[in-house]
């Protein structure tokens, strides 16, 4: 309906063009609200307000000029100005009727639009580093992105989702010399484990895989790998101790050898995170290698790009960035005095490729402790060339787990963290996406245990499947009775859903697309959520309200309709969050 109004404003406008007004606005400059108050109608636009100014006319005067240029349409049943020079439209019960009518005929696509024109958009999410499996606050991550992506796709954008595994870098460096650490335990040596090396017990499966494939090729004497290193915390710097001990590991078994234990290890840890995100139905067109990706020469791609644009400066045996050049607060390191390229220059680079493929909106879902890396972004692709707005990045914040009023302890390097894979093995994956997605992504998160089990009206997730599972339930009565719905009967007297249950339904119902478009253009997934929840409240107190199945067979045809419009809504919105739509509950 909303767009049907937007389509008749300007058609009116267009009228007006070359009397009242120079030139057509732009489709952006008519913005059609919900009113409040159903005395005012159910929409309400202010574009007298908006255009007044242009036209050199009262707003009130060029409302009423809007007016008297409108269309006839079947669906405004009267139209007013008010206030200072809104206007306002009361919509026929006819408009309601066939709103109904295209949920029916377009069935899951309903509520999709072609609003992004086909804007391609890369959306990163998740790219944890492979050094451990995913625990919850990925998994809020996870959840956010598939979401959006979804949101994206119906809303007629072109979306790519991918995944940048982190398998380079001092962090995988440090797994594997955990998994060496465990694998020569196995074996019998002893030697401390270091204290900032992995040590939740993901580690030992690591190194059972390893003495598996190597047998006793890689063990060195404890003696030998512990001799001269300095001492590890509480004593010592566990910083230096992780980095000597790393050392002295490649120095034992050789670069080759290294190799080995870090490649397994990323083997295995990347096969579990991309079996546990299938499982969770979030999947990735693209998973991009940092390694690989640095082996390809597409960092000196970017540096010779920032290079030719005289944006790189030597100092100190260093090569820099000047950064502070594009709003970023310092200028940045891009190659050490070593040689080595920092992680700095992987990212701009890493982006600039992204752009180079084709992608006009690079959208970045990152954890809430990433808020200063993306001026730092920013600036090196406008450096480079590119529209500083192509980048877009949104942070999530922290999930707690509580089980009851006790909040789960969580620390990935001590080993005190709750897997993803173990809190949907709790709470299921309807509840895991569905929790993680009820709250803005801009907010921390507390994740309730008990409540996600629970099979109450409490539980949003319990209610809104209910909701569907309830229409799948009169359905099987009205054909236990011998009965059959009669669609097009019912569409036809949709006309006659004019109780006040059936309205605050029908009203609800007709929302959805507008909601998918809202939440889309402002990354909000839990407007989805909301909205999904209060549709199903306004199916169950139609449900308690009143008798579905009646004897007049155009009442109850028309009443049919409407409950199978709202599954077919609560259906599509589900499968946006990704959460099933059981029949029965």
């Amino acid at each position: 309906m909303k767009q049907e109004l937007e389509r008749l404003l300007l058609a009116a406008l267009a009228r007006l063009t070359g009397s009242v007004l120079a030139e057509t606005p732009a489709a952006a400059a008519i913005v059609i609200e919900r009113t409040r108050d159903a005395r005012h109608g159910e929409f309400a636009t202010n574009v007298a307000l908006r255009l007044a100014k242009v036209a050199r006319k009262n707003p009130r005067e060029l409302a009423a000029a809007i007016l008297a240029a409108l269309p006839p349409s079947e669906l405004v049943a009267r139209t007013e100005v008010a206030g200072a020079g809104f206007i306002n439209f009361h919509m026929a019960p006819g408009a309601y009727a066939a709103e109904l009518a295209r949920i029916h005929e377009q069935a899951g696509a309903y509520g999709e639009s072609n609003r992004g024109g086909g804007e391609r958009i890369l959306v990163e999410f998740v790219s944890a580093n492979p050094t451990g499996p995913l625990h919850v606050g990925h998994g809020r991550q996870a959840a956010f992105g598939a979401t959006l992506s979804n949101l994206l796709r119906a809303t007629g954008h072109s979306v790519a989702r991918e995944y940048y595994v982190n398998d380079a870098g001092r962090q995988m460096d440090i797994l594997a010399v955990s998994v060496w650490v465990r694998y020569l335990e196995a074996l019998g040596e002893a030697l401390p484990f270091p204290d900032n090396g992995y040590r939740a017990e993901y580690v030992r499966p690591l190194a059972g895989r390893l003495r598996r494939e190597v047998g006793e090729a890689l063990r060195r004497p404890a003696a030998a790998v512990l001799a001269g290193l300095p001492a590890d915390a509480p004593a010592g710097d566990k910083e230096a101790y992780i980095d000597a001990l790393i050392e002295r590991c490649r120095a034992q078994i050789g670069a080759d050898g290294f190799r080995q234990v870090l490649d397994l290890s990323l083997e295995f840890m990347l096969a579990d995170i991309r079996e546990d995100l299938a499982e969770f139905g979030v999947v990735f067109e693209e998973w991009t290698s940092e390694r690989a990706f640095a082996e390809s020469g597409s960092i000196d791609h970017a540096l010779e790009v920032l290079r030719g644009q005289g944006r790189l400066q030597e100092k100190d045996g260093a090569l820099w960035f000047r950064a502070t050049e594009f709003g970023d607060e310092k200028d940045r390191v891009v190659v050490r005095e070593n040689g080595q390229k920092t992680y700095f220059a992987s990212d701009i680079a890493y982006h600039l490729n992204k752009y180079e493929r084709g992608f006009t909106r690079l959208l970045d879902v990152l954890g809430a402790d990433h808020h200063g890396y993306v001026a730092r972004v920013r600036a090196g692709l406008i450096a480079m060339g590119c529209p500083g707005d192509c980048l877009e990045a949104t942070l999530i914040q922290f999930v707690s787990l509580f089980r009851g009023t006790e909040r789960i302890p969580m620390g990935k390097r001590e080993g005190q963290f709750v897997t993803l894979r173990q809190l949907r093995g709790e709470v299921g994956n309807d509840a895991c996406r569905f929790f993680y997605l009820m709250r803005s992504h801009d907010q921390p998160l507390d994740f309730d245990l008990e409540l996600a089990k629970s099979r109450t009206n409490e539980n949003p997730v319990y209610y809104i499947q209910y909701a569907h599972a309830r229409v799948a339930s009169v359905m099987k009565q009205l054909a236990s009775r011998g009965l059959a719905f009669d669609s097009a009967h019912g569409l036809a007297s949709a006309t006659s859903l004019t109780g006040a249950h059936e309205q605050a339904v029908l009203s609800a119902l007709t929302r959805y697309p507008e909601i998918i478009e809202q939440a889309a253009l402002t990354r909000a997934p839990h407007a989805v959520a909301h909205y999904l929840r209060e549709l199903a409240n306004t199916l169950h107190t139609y449900y308690n309200a009143e008798q579905f199945i009646v004897d007049d067979a155009a009442v109850r045809n028309a009443r049919l309709a409407l409950v199978l419009g709202v599954q077919q809504v609560l259906r599509n919105g589900l499968a946006l969050l990704g959460v099933s739509a059981p029949e029965s509950m």
